[in-house]
């Protein structure tokens, strides 16, 4: 029945939704529909990742151990050494992967984005490719991870640039990747 299908989709897209606003475990979306719009609307609600139907369950294994890596290396990179991130008029605080304004406004990342972002971060003022910012991994070639970070970048310059489609702080390089644009000081 055609209504129970987009009705059972809108419901996983809403869960996809809230469990975004959970930050303490990744989203992977596994599905049948892998129509670029469906692998880009599933990343753009928050998915770490969009594995569609037939798979390989050693693709599936090594796709969760990816998402579980980021975690544990998002969770290295909040360490007491280094916890909190100033740039402009933010302060990032990859503990509870939250972005402060110094108007007061807050924002809250994803593990993904906080993930992405801590990258630049860490290397302000220079290019970083695709590839770095997904951790190269040589089973992730297909364009949905390209646009994964793309869309990762979308959403974190949507809360922390003044205009998004005019970005000042993470810029694109176009054929080489993005650069963090501004002065980072870790505390």
């Amino acid at each position: 029945n055609p209504e129970d299908a987009a009705t059972l989709r809108a419901a996983g897209l809403t869960l996809v939704r809230e469990l975004w606003e959970d930050v303490r475990f990744g989203v992977i979306i596994l599905t049948g529909r892998g129509g670029v719009s469906d692998r880009v609307l599933g990343l753009e609600l928050g998915a770490d990742d969009y594995i569609v139907k037939p798979f390989e369950p050693r693709e599936l294994v090594a796709r969760v151990n990816s998402v579980i890596r980021r975690r544990e290396q998002l969770a290295a990179a909040s360490g007491p050494v280094a916890g909190r991130a100033r740039f402009g008029d933010w302060t990032f605080d990859a503990g509870d992967l939250s972005l402060t304004h110094a108007d007061g406004r807050q924002e809250t990342l994803t593990a993904a984005e906080a993930a992405l972002l801590t990258a630049l971060l860490r290397a302000p003022k220079r290019v970083l490719s695709r590839e770095q910012l997904q951790g190269a991994e040589p089973e992730k070639d297909d364009i949905a991870f390209d646009r994964a970070i793309d869309v990762r970048v979308s959403r974190i310059r949507k809360k922390i640039e003044a205009d998004p489609k005019s970005p000042r702080l993470i810029k694109t390089v176009y054929g080489a990747g993005y650069l963090f644009a501004a002065d980072v000081s870790w505390y």
